[in-house]
């Protein structure tokens, strides 16, 4: 017999040979409960921002058309009226006089972040002016989440 033959193998060389024939059931299993364990702990929380954010881009653009809402008022010496309703923003609505527009830097009408149009009523019910909303994620009217121009905060 050769040396070679005779020599014990070191531990890391049977290590060594048992990781070059695959993986266990035993161990493709737990790889798998741990990626499924993270997996329930990392989607709630990416879920919810994804909404946050969308909850954020609709108050973002219901203040953009306020701001266009407020020029149009201040050309016109009021509001459009809700048969008008906001696309007097980007085309004049027959003969307003002092119209200066388009108010707003886009073709079509606004959307919210779910593709549903802002809600507009002149006057409003809520404010004395004009109503702004939008319907929130499940597109209905009514209910704790739509976003409105009454309950956002007033800026400093």
């Amino acid at each position: 017999m050769t040396d070679i033959q005779a020599r014990p193998r070191s531990l890391t060389q049977a290590l060594a040979d048992r990781r070059s024939k695959g993986f266990t059931l035993i161990e493709l299993m737990l790889v798998l409960m741990i990626l499924a364990a993270l997996a329930v702990l990392v989607v709630p929380r990416i879920t919810g921002h994804g909404k946050e954010a969308k909850i954020t881009t609709a108050r973002l653009g219901i203040n953009n058309i306020k701001s266009a809402l407020q020029n149009f008022e201040m050309n016109c010496d009021r509001f459009p009226t809700t048969e008008e309703g906001l696309q007097a923003l980007i085309q004049a609505p027959g003969n307003v006089p002092g119209w200066k527009g388009p108010y707003l830097d886009q073709q079509t009408m606004p959307v919210d972040p779910w593709q549903n149009p802002y809600q507009y009523r002149c006057p409003g019910q809520h404010n004395n002016d004009y109503d702004l909303y939008s319907y929130g994620p499940d597109g209905q009217d009514g209910g704790d989440d739509d976003i409105n121009n009454w309950s956002l905060p007033v800026p400093r």
